[in-house]
């Protein structure tokens, strides 16, 4: 055993029995390893958000290592960013990847929904009431640009209202640069996380929630990591084992808040208070997922709505099966000890 696993071992054992159980199976694991299997996971946003933030917890908590896995983890600017689409191209990293990537040609394909449900809430400046006041306004369109999360967030606010894209002003940035911008009043509306949420209230209070994202598209699929097809095809066993250990982590965010919030805090570089009220969120609203994640339903609906919006040509939508390999979800689910439900949560 390292002296880093010895060193986690005595926190443990002070920490008590439970904490002791855990470190004793990440010890006994990684014995057992004959080698290490390395992958790199990406996370979509530097530094990641809470809820981007399974892979931190999956590492910390021993979850990867008990299964003989070396993770590196990656943060890129934006989950459509040129780069994470060309590492989930390449195969050199599984990253999130939507249907819009798929129906453009990339040969990847979903294997895990991370987080189905959408956790933004649209923040907006004081001054903005209703959709209808954006219209003229400067919007974000932060993790990138045109065609981005922020970017295509903002052109379904604005059609509820009878606007379209060329009625407000996109400005692109990084994503560091939503709350910040929000708080300077250098964009009047942009897609936060809840823990920015909370900040962006204790900072500049007459800022207003404009809609929560979920309520706003309730069957949108918000997150799920993708690998290249030819990686599946070659070391299934390994992306399955991967999405296990993030499974594990899922649920400990669910079951204990206490032992996963320092390693969100630290992850994020938010501060505990926001971290603990978003961990609030994103567990009483099911954001983050237990099982697969997967829904053929909410998955059929992005790709319609795709199509819809004119991200993607009509005539060649992907298929539900082209865009989400739920076997492979279900065999992490497996692994990781079969389906569970917590509370109301049940993906």
């Amino acid at each position: 055993m390292s002296k880093g696993y010895r060193s986690i071992g005595l926190i443990a054992l002070a920490a008590g029995g439970v904490a002791i159980a855990d470190a004793a199976t990440r010890g006994a694991a990684a014995q057992n390893c004959s080698a290490m299997r390395k992958i790199n996971i990406g996370v979509s946003v530097a530094p990641p958000n809470a809820v981007h933030t399974s892979p931190h917890v999956a590492k910390e908590l021993g979850f990867f290592a008990k299964r003989c896995i070396e993770p590196n983890i990656i943060q890129f600017e934006g989950g459509a960013s040129a780069t994470a689409i060309a590492a989930a191209a390449q195969g050199s990293a599984i990253v999130s990847v939507s249907d819009v990537a798929i129906g453009r040609g990339m040969k990847v394909q979903q294997f895990w929904g991370l987080a189905p449900r959408m956790p933004q809430a649209y923040m907006v400046s004081p001054d903005v009431k209703t959709a209808a006041d954006l219209k003229g306004k400067k919007l974000s369109a932060t993790g990138g640009g045109v065609g981005g999360f922020n970017w295509r967030m903002g052109r379904e606010i604005l059609r509820t209202a009878g606007l379209t894209v060329d009625d407000a002003h996109f400005i692109s940035a990084a994503t560091a640069g939503r709350l910040p911008g929000l708080i300077a009043g250098q964009i009047d509306g942009v897609a936060l996380h809840p823990e920015d949420v909370y900040l962006a209230k204790k900072q500049k209070p007459a800022l207003n929630v404009l809609v929560q994202l979920a309520d706003l598209m309730p069957n949108y699929m918000f997150n799920a990591y993708g690998a290249s097809l030819d990686w599946i095809a070659r070391d299934r066993a390994l992306l399955r084992d991967t999405a296990a250990a993030m499974i594990e982590a899922n649920r400990a965010m669910f079951r204990d808040k206490a032992k996963v919030v320092p390693i969100i805090e630290k992850a994020t570089d938010k501060p505990r208070n926001a971290v603990e009220y978003a961990i609030d969120v994103l567990t009483k609203n099911c954001i983050w997922s237990i099982n697969t994640g997967f829904d053929p339903a909410r998955t059929q609906w992005s790709i319609d709505n795709s199509a819809e919006n004119g991200d993607l040509e009509k005539d060649r939508k992907p298929t539900v099966e082209q865009v989400a390999n739920i076997q492979l979800a279900k065999e992490a689910v497996e692994a990781a000890g079969g389906p569970v439900t917590i509370g109301n949560c049940k993906d």
